[in-house]
């Protein structure tokens, strides 16, 4: 009995010091998971919040969700550079060596692009099945040719110019492909409007949030937001094959020609056109795209020129960083609310929309102008943004109104390429000019002036009419 009570006694000691010990070790587990989650929770937390936001009324089915993200990605990623760069070219001189160095700048790099940019949206339109694929190699590319500029900052070499310039077509590239991509990403009763609306706003969140943490890296050194834009355009080329396949599907589509009616087009295309009726796009397209062609321009002019200007002359009490950054937030912030103003109105008269905010901007450009200071000028750049986002969402609207379905995709990159070669005209114009604040944005008002006095009549004009000023086809 002494034999059988020893084992039961020895097991009822190993059994109440094993449960000791796997109390203890369950208790500080538990507790190790417990710091782990309310570590990890931020992180979930947020990719969740953001995944609920990017995906909610159908936009999760319909892959716009994720082209969202991926668009955020891409304002991310190009942020990073932006910082990097801009540290290099305004900032690490003297302000006498500056002009001239910016100057080569986009001497060497916006030239060549001038000249590229009328290819880009033909080359991508004669790819319809591969999108994902050139999306993905837009990212590629940047992430390649940042590791590139990660040396050249430092150096100073001259494979900068270059890689940036490689940097500028990767991204215009992107751009013209994500506008021909959103129409076939449409959840069920989803407005054309409403979708550039919300991937518009999902880039310019992302590039709000990785601004600072640019200029944190940029801090420790000035490769650090080059290593992190490698990091995040290699994540966005694996995002871009996650789109549904429906992207890369051409059933149905044609070549749009932007011209206000047949009667515009001559030579060659005249032959080759084997459907008449697609050879129009309406003459309230065209105007509208008249229109954000000379804000797109006034974009490009403001930004360099105000560069230039700010660099020399900041506003008053503030540093070159400081000034040209409250103008740089303006500008956003105006953007921001044009694009929610834009899905708010629904773009009923997207022809008088853009008549307004036009004519808007130029009041805004003369007074500045007249009173030049810094307050206007700020309040140029937030209704610039403004201006800029709420015309682009009519002009989107316009297009998904008057362009048959069948040539809707070709029509998106081919506006999207001449609106980018605005841009690069206006940044041009303002790398010229004298650093004369009351010259400049007098330069500015007459440009936004051109643009709306030779589009108001046919704005207006297709409007009375319904925007169905040609032939359409089903």
């Amino acid at each position: 009995m002494a034999g059988a009570r020893s084992p039961q006694g020895a097991t009822g000691v190993g059994g109440t010091k094993g449960s000791s010990r796997s109390g203890g070790s369950g208790r500080v587990s538990g507790s190790v998971r417990a710091v782990g989650r309310a570590l990890h929770l931020p992180v979930t937390g947020t990719a969740r919040g953001i995944r609920k936001a990017t995906h909610a009324h159908g936009a999760g089915e319909s892959g716009l969700g994720k082209l969202i993200e991926l668009h955020g990605v891409n304002g991310a990623g190009d942020v990073m550079i932006t910082v990097a760069l801009a540290s290099t070219v305004f900032f690490s001189v003297p302000t006498d060596e500056a002009r001239g160095r910016v100057a080569l700048y986009l001497a060497i790099t916006m030239a060549p692009f001038t000249l590229l940019a009328p290819v880009i949206g033909p080359l991508l339109d004669r790819l319809p099945h591969g999108r994902r694929a050139a999306m993905a190699g837009a990212m590629l590319a940047r992430a390649l040719l940042a590791l590139l500029l990660s040396s050249a900052v430092v150096t100073g070499g001259i494979e900068l110019y270059p890689a940036a310039l490689g940097v500028l077509v990767a991204s215009r590239a992107y751009g013209v492909v994500r506008s021909a991509v959103v129409p076939r990403l449409l959840p069920p009763k989803f407005s054309l409007v409403k979708a550039n609306s919300r991937v518009t706003l999902g880039g310019l969140l992302a590039t709000g949030i990785a601004a600072p943490i640019g200029a944190g890296l940029q801090a420790l050194g000035p490769r650090y937001p080059l290593y992190g834009a490698f990091l995040i355009f290699v994540a966005g080329t694996f995002l871009s094959f996650s789109l549904p396949p429906k992207v890369d599907s051409a059933k149905g589509e044609h070549k749009a020609l932007l011209a206000a009616d047949a009667d515009h087009l001559h030579g060659p295309h005249a032959k080759k056109a084997p459907r008449p009726g697609l050879r129009t796009v309406g003459t309230a397209v065209t105007h509208a795209l008249a229109a954000n062609a000379s804000l797109r321009c006034l974009s490009g002019f403001l930004i360099f020129f105000l560069a230039f200007l700010l660099r020399e002359h900041p506003l008053t009490g503030e540093s070159a960083a400081v000034s040209l950054g409250i103008v740089g937030v303006s500008a956003g912030a105006g953007n921001a609310l044009g694009t929610a103003v834009g899905a708010w109105l629904k773009q009923r008269a997207p022809e008088i929309i853009i008549v307004t905010v036009v004519a808007f901007v130029l009041g805004a450009a003369i007074t500045a102008a007249i009173f030049f200071g810094a307050f206007l000028v700020a309040c140029l750049a937030a209704v610039a943004g403004f201006a800029q986002a709420l015309a682009k969402l009519s002009l989107d609207a316009l297009i998904q109104r008057d362009v048959p379905e069948l040539v809707r995709t070709s029509a998106f990159a081919r506006s999207e390429t001449l609106l980018q070669m605005a841009w690069v005209i206006g940044g041009g114009i303002g790398i010229a000019l004298p650093l004369n604040g009351t010259l400049g944005l007098s330069v500015a008002a007459a440009i936004v002036a051109t643009g709306w006095l030779t589009t108001v009549r046919g704005l207006l004009s297709a409007a009375r009419r319904g925007g169905h000023a040609g032939p359409r086809v089903a």
